[in-house]
């Protein structure tokens, strides 16, 4: 056997490069398209054919359905998806992975498109160098298509051949000798490469090369076909395992989905593939069963047949694919089941501009968040029972630890974004969203301190006057309509965000207007009356809060539009 460590290496590096070439294409592709591709984030509903489209979509602009699979778990864990919703994107997720194999068998095998690659590199070198953004992201893409097709000719030419190594692949002939147990065989081998390889266009490119060279027909080839949808799943369910009980349950869904399609195809496996044979023959293409050369197109109607077919079966029961993984993974209480930020551990980052989407979604929520703690401080306010009071004052302390911690975890992940190859849209974003943190934290903070401060006065005994707590809900109230602007400018367009702006400017003004006024009416109050010294201390001290909170706001529904980020 001629077949060394070299060669070895050499076959290793030609799908490396083939990989390499398909992240280079697929981040340029996300680069050149990035808003589109969130707008279209932002268009799913719970219609499942919806879903479907859009799990295609995305697959097929990434191509990578464990890259688009482990983002709906993401959303799922965050709260911004529900089950049904990801479950028409997955099924959309696995017919846009056949594009790959199309990619491959029109163009790796049929074109000699390795003698166009260096000429391609010698086209996107220039528009890399380009200062525009377009046009530099259209190189990336250039670039990463020469480098996928110059690693798959490279493989093509790396792997042994079997008349002066005999030996090497034997085993794979001597594994179709056991009937429908070789099936089975391959299946688990397609599986395997799968896992290992965590690429299914990768394991897809390993065994169009093997049919093709004739080491393994189209029957075992598809069935490695089939083992690749169970190997794929992998990925997203340990990207879920770090997730709450409902990414879990998506992960199962896409493990349930692919292995029902599995069982079903198995029992006319035999029966499915003379059909697509006799169908190839019938339009003049060629045998896949006869000719090793017509496998690779074969395969792809195959993958192509069967995800479609098995999409069209089962979506009418996304209902009881519920209700079964829903009985697989019960629900453990809602401690166990409330969205959180612990998805940033998983794979995710594998799409940055789509995870620009994803931390949007989350920065509003932590300001959510900061907006419901400012609310107990009112709470504190009339509440007479002692022991409520401090169930108040608790929560206010534990909110404040949640704001540190969440403020900390969201900058590490838009820093790890930020790392990634954006378009220059996006960057800005990144940092504007940054600066939101930044400024939730401090609301955070001086919700804190003011809660702080309603404990010592309780401490000593000091009441409120009832105009001073009319004076203090009425500022209450200016700083939720502040909020409420807020909460709705970071769910908007840019563009909207902006032109809201003077009434952002407008509500900041009532603010520090009512304000002043209230610093001369505590004085004049004072002065009537000296007993209400400290209740005017208190008073003075809260309402000055408020104006800082206010102020803090204008600055994020500023950053929110652009403005005025330092």
């Amino acid at each position: 056997m001629d077949f060394g460590f070299f060669d070895f290496l050499t076959l290793f590096g030609s799908l490396s490069l083939f990989l390499f070439g398909m992240k280079t294409m697929s981040e340029g592709i996300q680069k050149f398209a990035g808003d589109k591709m969130r707008s279209i984030l932002a268009a799913m509903t719970s219609n499942r054919f919806i879903g479907v489209l859009t799990g295609f979509l995305l697959t097929t602009l990434v191509q990578s359905s464990s890259a688009s699979t482990v983002m709906v778990v993401s959303f799922v864990n965050a709260g911004l998806m529900n089950l049904v919703q990801s479950i028409g994107v997955i099924m959309g997720a696995n017919i846009g992975t056949t594009t790959t194999a199309w990619l491959i068998s029109l163009l790796g095998f049929k074109l000699n498109i390795s003698a166009l690659s260096i000429p391609l590199i010698g086209i996107s070198f220039p528009l890399l160098l380009n200062s525009r953004e377009r046009f530099n992201s259209l190189g990336q893409i250039l670039l990463g298509f020469a480098l996928l097709f110059l690693g798959l000719d490279f493989l093509r030419g790396s792997v042994p051949d079997l008349e002066t190594n005999p030996q090497m692949f034997k085993f794979l002939q001597d594994l179709t000798d056991y009937g429908v147990y070789s099936t089975f065989i391959f299946l688990g081998l397609g599986t395997l490469l799968t896992i290992l390889l965590q690429s299914s266009s990768a394991t897809m490119a390993l065994t169009i090369v093997m049919c093709n060279y004739g080491w393994i027909g189209f029957e075992h080839g598809a069935a490695i076909v089939l083992g690749e949808n169970i190997g794929t799943t992998i990925t997203a369910n340990l990207a879920a395992l770090v997730g709450n009980v409902y990414a879990k349950r998506t992960a199962l869904a896409h493990l349930v989905f692919n292995i029902v399609g599995i069982i079903w195809m198995l029992l006319i496996f035999r029966f499915f593939l003379e059909q697509i044979d006799y169908f190839m023959v019938h339009f003049g293409v060629g045998s896949p069963m006869e000719e090793a050369t017509m496998v690779p197109i074969g395969l792809s109607i195959f993958h192509t047949v069967f995800n479609v077919t098995n999409t069209l079966l089962l979506i009418g029961f996304i209902k009881y694919l519920v209700i079964f993984v829903e009985f697989m993974l019960p629900s453990r209480g809602k401690k166990f089941e409330r969205p959180h930020l612990e998805y940033f551990s998983s794979g995710f980052l594998h799409m940055a501009e789509l995870s620009v989407f994803q931390a949007k979604k989350e920065v509003r929520k932590y300001a959510e968040l900061a907006h419901r703690m400012f609310n107990f401080i009112p709470a504190s306010i009339i509440e007479t029972d002692k022991k409520e009071f401090q169930n108040i004052l608790q929560k206010v302390s534990k909110y404040e630890e949640i704001t540190d911690r969440v403020e900390v975890e969201i900058t590490t992940f838009l820093i790890k974004i930020s790392r990634k190859q954006l378009s220059s849209q996006a960057a800005e974003e990144l940092r504007r969203m940054r600066v939101i943190s930044s400024e939730v934290e401090k609301i955070g903070d001086v919700c804190y301190k003011m809660s702080s401060l309603l404990a010592e006065k309780r401490k000593e005994k000091v009441y409120f006057t009832p105009a001073q707590r009319s004076d203090l809900f009425e500022m209450f109230k200016l700083v939720n309509n502040a909020f409420e602007l807020m909460l709705h400018n970071m769910q908007v367009s840019t563009l909207e965000a902006r032109n809201n702006l003077p009434e952002a400017n407008k509500l900041e003004k009532e603010i520090n207007s009512f304000r002043d006024q209230l610093r001369i009416t505590v004085i004049d109050d004072m002065e009537k009356d000296p007993s209400h010294v400290k209740s005017a201390f208190y008073f003075n001290k809260l309402v000055t809060s408020c104006e800082k909170i206010g102020d803090t706001i204008l600055n994020i529904n500023e950053a929110v539009a652009g403005i005025n980020i330092e």
